[in-house]
């Protein structure tokens, strides 16, 4: 169901219609208010240049970190690759321990 929420951006009043709840939706409008507050108290620019440099400061932020996320994603896969072969390893060397002792149980008996 979607939401009905009035979110306050660099002092304006905007109203979003969206799936996630309201204070995710507040927790956005913070987000992007605070980083066009950055921009406007940095530069020497109108709400509009802001608005655009304020999005692409935060394209630049989700593309970088979607670069991270895929590099955690690639080492785990490597750590899960790694883990596998310990196992394989661990238990090709339980069989081994079982045979040599099989071996040394029959030379005890012999």
């Amino acid at each position: 169901m979607a939401n009905r929420v009035v979110i306050t951006i660099c002092e304006e009043e905007y109203t979003f219609i969206a799936e996630e709840s309201a204070a995710y939706m507040q927790k956005v409008g913070s987000y992007v208010s605070e980083k066009m507050d950055e921009v406007l108290n940095s530069t020497r620019v109108g709400r509009a240049d802001a608005a655009v440099l304020t999005a692409v400061n935060i394209a630049d932020e989700l593309f970088k970190a979607q670069v991270s996320a895929e590099q955690l994603r690639s080492q785990i896969k490597g750590y899960l690759d790694e883990a596998g072969k310990a196992q394989s390893q661990v238990s090709e060397l339980k069989r081994e321990i079982l045979r040599l002792q099989q071996r040394l149980d029959s030379r005890k008996s012999s």
